[in-house]
């Protein structure tokens, strides 16, 4: 097994394949300095014959001062009955002036017979005629060989003709690929030691597919039987069930298996790279992805938090800080006292023992109620504040009216009255809003901008309803969980009661407090 595995990144043509994936070209642009930066080997930008916006990227891609990354063009061998100096897709790989191309080609025969049409011979001239004009050309030629363990699996004799072809045409990497992902892990190694064994001086790299969930294991599969390229995408995005998880090969092979990757410090960027295309890709992040989740190194159970306390790699199989990530202390009806310990230490407050008991309980008390505190880990630190025998929160409640009204010539409106104390003064103002909650966070604004100009810049960006027993119909509780941000810091708070209005008071309530106590 080799020591050195190169990583090639197809986000930006395979992985916007799939649904609800979508990049522009500054988009493109983007990821390929994020890939760049964390050392991939090379970054697939694209089918420049396919459409103008790929075109648009390889032309403005040249700009870029890459350090790392080989930028590479994707297309198919020529057209059936034509020869490549006068196919158009040919022409489009030579345009997009890349030092490197990826050529795709048919290898199970099912697809030379009902889907180009072609006879086998016939294929076997595309595959090395295409590849012969593009190294010709002086271009790197890097040969994906679509459906090869299928086509393996229909005629294994005629698929390593079709490898044959592409190496007489001049291919520097045979890429075997599992198009359809349904492939199993014993399969994969067997097909590649076949392979290894029938070109032994070929370079071998590997390109699956998730529709069996074994992406990333068949891509492991094949370096242990010599592969020494890996192609996937950030975050697994790919046509129907995702290519390989390139967040999870590449820790598996760097921290598991002792192979080098990336260079040296950059697998500890991989939690961000991840998480930053998701944000550009307007997809929401998996939390429990492997590595790079956010829930990938949070322990909820108290047995297990009592246990990290202990010994931090009592439940973890990697110190988190690899690859850039952390590890979490979740509190729950399941937490027990090492959960609170631990969050108290996190957020620098000290809590008797006694004390931690108390939060438990009262959490414990809270989640039976409807309150969920893993995703409102503001309330928790408020909660424990509150235990404190020396906090003095910055208001108390005195009381609150809300009031919702239609209106002939106005129409819908609504209006908050909040009476808070500060002190020992009472500050009693009224604000109308958008709606109940509007309104109530604006007539606490207006109250408390005054004594606290810091509030201004709080900005409340999510606020989501949970109906938690509907068959109770309208008496069913409800949970609020709001998102509150000051500046680059976000936090999240929680509330729940039959009465949405009261729901939203707590979390909005937690919101301001926590803001002023914690970030100032």
């Amino acid at each position: 097994m080799s020591t050195t595995i190169e990583v090639y990144d197809t986000t930006l043509r395979d992985g916007t394949q799939g649904e609800n994936v979508s990049l522009s070209v500054d988009d493109k642009l983007k990821i390929t300095r994020l890939l760049d930066d964390l050392g991939v080997a090379y970054i697939e930008g694209g089918w420049p014959g396919s459409n103008p916006k790929d075109a648009a990227y390889f032309e403005r891609v040249r700009d870029l001062d890459l350090k790392h990354a080989t930028i590479t063009a994707f297309g198919m061998t020529c057209r059936v009955g034509s020869t490549p100096d006068e196919d158009d897709n040919i022409r489009a790989l030579i345009d997009a002036q890349t030092p490197a191309v990826t050529v795709v080609g048919k290898t199970s025969l099912l697809h030379v017979r009902d889907v180009i049409r072609a006879t086998p011979d016939e294929n076997l001239r595309l595959i090395r005629e295409s590849l012969a004009y593009l190294k010709a050309q002086g271009r790197e030629v890097i040969y994906d060989a679509e459906h090869f363990f299928d086509g393996y699996k229909l005629d294994a004799d005629y698929t390593l003709q079709t490898l044959q072809a592409a190496l007489d045409g001049g291919a520097e990497m045979l890429v075997l690929c599992d198009t359809n992902g349904g492939s199993l892990p014993w399969e994969i190694e067997t097909i590649v030691a076949t392979v290894r064994d029938a070109f032994p001086t070929a370079r071998l790299g590997i390109h699956t597919h998730n529709d069996s969930e074994l992406a990333v294991a068949n891509t492991l599969a094949a370096v242990r039987q010599g592969a020494v390229q890996v192609q996937g995408t950030i975050n697994g995005y790919g046509e129907r069930c995702g290519n390989a998880n390139l967040c999870s090969i590449v820790p598996d092979l760097e921290l598991k298996m002792g192979c080098q990757c990336l260079p040296e410090g950059k697998l500890a960027n991989l939690t961000h790279v991840a998480h930053t295309v998701s944000e550009i890709a307007n997809m929401m992040p998996n939390t429990q992805a492997a590595y790079v989740g956010k829930s990938a190194f949070a322990h909820k159970g108290g047995m297990h938090a009592a246990a990290i306390r202990r010994n931090v790699d009592s439940y973890q199989h990697i110190d988190p800080a690899l690859v850039g990530n952390k590890m979490r202390i979740l509190v729950s009806d399941l937490s027990g006292r090492g959960n609170i310990l631990s969050k108290t230490e996190e957020y620098g407050l000290d809590l008797s023992t006694e004390a931690a008991r108390d939060v438990v309980s009262e959490i414990k008390e809270l989640e039976n109620q409807g309150f969920v505190f893993e995703g409102a880990e503001a309330s928790v630190a408020m909660l424990m504040r509150r235990h404190q025998p020396d906090y003095r929160p910055p208001f108390e409640l005195v009381d609150f009216m809300v009031v919702v009204e239609r209106r002939a010539g106005r129409g819908l409106f609504a209006e908050a009255t909040v009476k808070v104390r500060v002190d020992q003064r009472e500050l009693h103002t009224v604000a109308e809003g958008n709606g109940p909650v509007d309104a109530l966070d604006k007539a606490l604004r207006k109250a408390l901008v005054p004594v606290y100009p810091q509030l201004q810049d709080f900005h409340l960006i999510d606020y989501k309803v949970r109906i938690l027993d509907g068959q109770n119909g309208a008496g069913a509780t409800t949970r609020v969980l709001i998102d509150t941000q000051n500046g680059h810091r976000r936090w999240s708070t929680v509330g729940a009661s039959p009465n949405i209005i009261e729901a939203s008071w707590r979390a909005l309530a937690d919101s301001v407090e926590y803001g002023l106590t914690v970030t100032g």
